[in-house]
């Protein structure tokens, strides 16, 4: 790795031990930087902190409501434009429109696919760390 590259930092934002063990360890392999936020406060302090490359947001978090810490997260310097997916369960055609809605950049459907994981992750990172 040369001067020019950094290493690509992820901030899930997860509050199920079992899905933020699988993200995390699907993910290491490929040597992203992976910072792990069990509840909203906590994710949207480490987001302004931290201004990672692309965050992942669980929906359904026990302190704030997905909406809303998309917002805020949005309403952040540094943050406007940083990837932000939401990972869920809700159905596909749920999980569209109300990514969508909310101001994602897009959507993965919980559980994650292993195998499918770190392409679309890399999908999301590409145009982000090439500006």
């Amino acid at each position: 790795m040369n001067a020019q590259e950094t290493i690509p930092t992820i901030l899930l934002i997860e509050d199920y031990a079992d899905n933020a063990r699988l993200v995390m360890r699907t993910l290491q392999p490929f040597g992203y930087r992976i910072l792990h936020a069990w509840d909203g406060e906590t994710g949207l302090q480490m987001a302004c902190d931290e201004l990672p490359d692309l965050i992942l947001l669980d929906l359904g978090l026990p302190d704030v409501e997905g909406q809303t810490l998309v917002g805020m997260i949005r309403n952040q310097p540094g943050l406007k434009d940083t990837p932000l997916i939401a990972i869920t369960a809700w159905p596909p055609d749920t999980a569209r429109t109300m990514a969508e809605a909310y101001g994602c950049s897009g959507y993965i459907s919980k559980p994650i696919n292993p195998k499918e994981f770190p392409a679309l992750i890399a999908g999301y990172l590409a145009p982000a760390i090439s500006k």
